[in-house]
């Protein structure tokens, strides 16, 4: 098989090929591709040079053909590449319909190639320059860069992105069915047993001032405050080292975070105390 998109490819054009490479696998996972100028097709000769057939040949975010919506009646719709190749997945796996990671990524393109992030809060703020798709633009502006290289540089991305709209969902979920809510003199707080870090910062940002998550299958504790929060965790880290002879504690010298274990560092030792030890103190200490 081959997948053909155009050159320079955008978010649009790279999405839509990975996601038939990743979701369509038993029919595109080892499809070549290959680029043309914008609304062009290749020419079957050349399609013939990659070994292929023209009725092994798949055009995406152009050619006007199913994966393209640069038509007059599509150019009216709110569609893209992205969203037709997602349609196609789900047809083909209906299971991927309750897959809300990939209808939210599928969402998050199709907005972008319709350009509404003009929409956003303070939508000229550079700090939006560090998205996905204004990166993969960048990539222009640089010399050793080549359409492989920015089609293999944005699938590595939506492979991660994919994955952190994966967990950011089962940590919502977690911190509204599993959370553990309590109450200290500077607000709200969260504990939480769960491998799901990211339950840590998502329940920051809503609300909670200060966050312990303890891992039940490696047994460490991260505890995190918000850096608006009125509290500093050194008295905390303090009563811990009394009480904990085992485990290894990193203090933040900002008071706010508080350590036990952490993928950047793979030789500290888990804590031998409980979530609710943890809690019991914090409560002693901050209430």
């Amino acid at each position: 098989m081959l997948i053909v998109t155009h050159h320079a490819p955008d978010l649009d054009a790279i999405a839509a090929t990975w996601m038939l490479k990743r979701f369509v696998a038993q029919e595109f996972a080892d499809a070549k591709v290959a680029f043309v100028n914008p609304g062009e097709t290749i020419a079957p000769a050349e399609a013939e040079q990659f070994g292929c057939q023209p009725h092994q040949v798949t055009h995406v975010d152009t050619g006007l053909g199913e994966f393209d919506h640069h038509q007059l009646d599509r150019g009216k719709e709110f569609l893209s590449a992205t969203l037709l190749t997602y349609q196609y997945a789900c047809d083909v796996h209906p299971e991927l319909k309750k897959d809300q990671s990939l209808e939210k990524l599928a969402q998050f393109v199709t907005d972008i190639d319709h350009f509404q992030e003009v929409h956003w809060p303070e939508a000229g703020d550079i700090r939006y320059l560090f998205m996905i798709h204004e990166l993969i633009r960048g990539l222009e502006n640089l010399e050793a860069h080549s359409d492989e290289s920015q089609l293999h540089f944005g699938f590595t991305c939506l492979d991660s992105v994919y994955s952190t709209i994966t967990q950011y969902l089962k940590a919502q979920e977690i911190i509204e069915h599993e959370g553990q809510e309590f109450h200290l003199k500077a607000g709200p707080a969260l504990a939480l047993e769960t491998s799901n870090d990211d339950t840590i910062k998502l329940a920051q940002k809503s609300g909670y001032i200060l966050v312990i998550r303890k891992d039940p299958q490696l047994g460490n504790i991260r505890i995190k405050a918000r850096p608006d929060a009125d509290l500093s965790l050194e008295t905390l880290y303090q009563a811990i080292k009394k009480k904990d002879e085992v485990g290894n504690w990193y203090y933040h010298p900002g008071g706010k975070m508080l350590l036990n274990g952490s993928q950047k560092h793979r030789n500290q030792q888990p804590t031998p105390l409980s979530l609710q030890d943890v809690v019991g103190l914090v409560k002693h200490l901050y209430s």
